[in-house]
């Protein structure tokens, strides 16, 4: 009897927090399962800075998760007043962690709401640190679903999405967009130089479209195979 063919393994970023004044990496549970139903075996990463080249030829596959806000000085940029910053180990780990996939173009990588600006931020881009300030719409994307609108159909698809954020790219850098909210907010990114490096501003472990939820995960772990 053939063995079943062994599930992809899929690096998650994790968040971090001070927890009875210890740091604390956890995600939510939603990620892996999703990994999971999709075929692949989902572990997660803390944010540990140090050596990521290790990490890299350990597994088939990385998603950048989402979380609260980037401190943007190391990109060239003063921090908004607003923004809600993650804890700088989990923001190093991963912008190296970026700087390192970036040797491996054969490797898939899938960044969701923060793990989006956190590739365009590496790339060059800049952020819209404040939707409040800019778009009368912002509400939209705060705990809401509204209408995702592509641009590149053969990527992405349209549809409806659940986002969460007060944050988005304005300039993506050296990616190319994908597609855009109704008021104009980036919603999709990807890389055409790599296998498969796609950036999405909403939350697919919350979104019920099949093609913008779940099938964005099959397709990361189809990449990943």
């Amino acid at each position: 009897m053939s063995e079943s063919p062994s599930r992809p393994l899929i690096a998650m970023t994790s968040d971090l927090m001070i927890r009875k004044d210890r740091p604390t990496a956890y995600l939510t549970m939603t990620y892996a399962q999703s990994v999971l139903d999709a075929g692949g075996m989902p572990v997660i990463l803390p944010p540990s800075p140090g050596d990521v080249s290790d990490l890299i030829e350990r597994f088939d596959g990385f998603m950048l998760t989402g979380g609260d806000d980037p401190r943007t000085e190391p990109f060239g940029h003063p921090t908004h007043e607003a923004a809600v910053p993650v804890l700088e180990d989990r923001q190093r780990f991963e912008t190296q962690l970026i700087g390192e996939l970036d040797k491996h173009p054969e490797i898939p990588v899938l960044g969701i709401c923060l793990g989006m600006q956190m590739l365009a931020l590496c790339r060059g881009g800049v952020l819209n640190q404040h939707l409040p300030e800019t778009h009368e719409t912002h509400a939209i994307h705060w705990d809401h679903e509204h209408e995702i609108i592509s641009t590149h159909p053969e990527l992405i698809a349209s549809g409806t999405a659940w986002s969460g954020h007060r944050q988005a790219i304005s300039e993506p850098g050296d990616l190319r967009v994908l597609a855009h909210a109704p008021d104009g907010v980036i919603e999709a990114v990807d890389d055409p130089n790599r296998k498969f490096t796609l950036g999405i501003q909403w939350h697919p472990e919350r979104t019920a479209d099949r093609e913008l939820g779940q099938g964005l995960f099959d397709r990361l772990v189809q990449a990943a195979k």
